[in-house]
């Protein structure tokens, strides 16, 4: 059987490049395989953060995951932190994986470009990752395409460790969607849309009421020109028409013939309905959960029993490989 692995991090509210390139793809794996998902907040404390912030960010991420499908009787979701497993898994393979690896990591170089301090977890960060998915030998990674050097280097510890020690770890294998892997700030269409480095206008949340997000993608950036067509110079015309190709169900290409001639103006529009309308359960039922912490917390609770189960197991096997004596 296949075992599908994601990870999430609860920082800040979900925002539309969230819930298209990740979340929507996590409601149909929880059908293809074992899954599990995981709201890694241990990743969240690589950069400053307020305590505080973190615990409701990760409740209010379990409710978004809920409310947008995940089924508790179909997949495990739990909390990173909740298991030492993963703590302990990653100091193992940071004996296995390389200073020369991690120094090619785009994302470290690009969150420390220009500071004195960061932090030692910030540079290490794509260790913990590996450890993530190889600790529950996943077949399948669902990633947006940023992560898909830190897969990578999932991949080559996992074999460095089978040769090195046994063959204990499953390799996996990235699933980058085709449509919508990242979606950019309606405001700055060249940056990826973030609720810790974009625009609050350029991104649109999950939980905004229909208003905010109508106008949010009513207000988007484009170019001078009036063809609803994807091209060089026309970053803000495509990343609209790659959103609404995911909200209408179409591909790129069809959502290009259907407005031929149409302008950016008519557009816009029927975007900003599409969207709010494909986003509408999701805010719906991600307000009634948030409402009830205790049923998110219990539902954290028994995922991170499920996922124990299985990661305690190659734990240990990977201990016995490398050498430790057995308690």
């Amino acid at each position: 059987m296949t075992r599908v692995f994601s990870g999430i991090q609860p920082t800040g509210r979900k925002h539309l490049g969230n819930y298209i390139g990740a979340i929507r793809h996590y409601v149909t794996d929880q059908d293809a395989g074992e899954a599990f998902f995981c709201i890694v907040d241990l990743h969240a404390i690589t950069v400053p953060y307020d305590p505080a912030v973190l615990r409701e960010n990760t409740l209010h991420t379990a409710a978004m995951l809920l409310a947008a499908g995940l089924d508790p009787a179909r997949c495990t979701l739990f909390a990173q932190s909740h298991l030492h497993e993963h703590a302990e898994g990653t100091w193992l393979l940071s004996a296995v994986a390389t200073v020369g690896e991690l120094n090619r990591m785009t994302q470290f170089k690009e969150k420390s470009a220009g500071r004195d301090s960061v932090s030692a977890a910030l540079y290490t960060y794509p260790v913990l990752m590996a450890a993530d998915i190889l600790l529950y030998k996943a077949d399948r990674v669902p990633v947006g395409d940023d992560q898909r050097q830190h897969l990578e280097l999932a991949r080559n510890v996992a074999q460095r460790f089978n040769s090195r020690f046994d063959d204990i770890l499953v390799v996996p294998e990235a699933a980058i969607p085709h449509t919508g892997g990242r979606v950019m700030d309606l405001q700055q269409p060249t940056d990826k849309m973030s609720t810790t480095g974009g625009t609050p206008l350029g991104t649109v949340l999950v939980a905004d009421p229909p208003e905010v997000v109508a106008r949010k993608i009513r207000s988007a950036v484009t170019d001078s020109g009036r063809e609803v067509m994807r091209g060089e110079g026309k970053e803000g015309i495509s990343n609209l028409i790659e959103i609404m190709a995911v909200a209408s169900d179409r591909t790129p290409e069809q959502v290009e013939r259907a407005y031929d001639g149409a302008g950016y103006g008519q557009f816009k529009g029927d975007v900003a309905d599409a969207v709010v309308e494909y986003l509408r359960p999701v805010r719906e039922g991600y307000e009634e959960l948030i409402s009830e912490p205790g049923q998110v917390s219990a539902v954290l609770a028994a995922g991170a029993d499920q996922a124990r189960a299985v990661s305690s197991v190659t734990l240990a096997a990977m201990k016995r490989a490398m050498g430790f004596v057995a308690e």
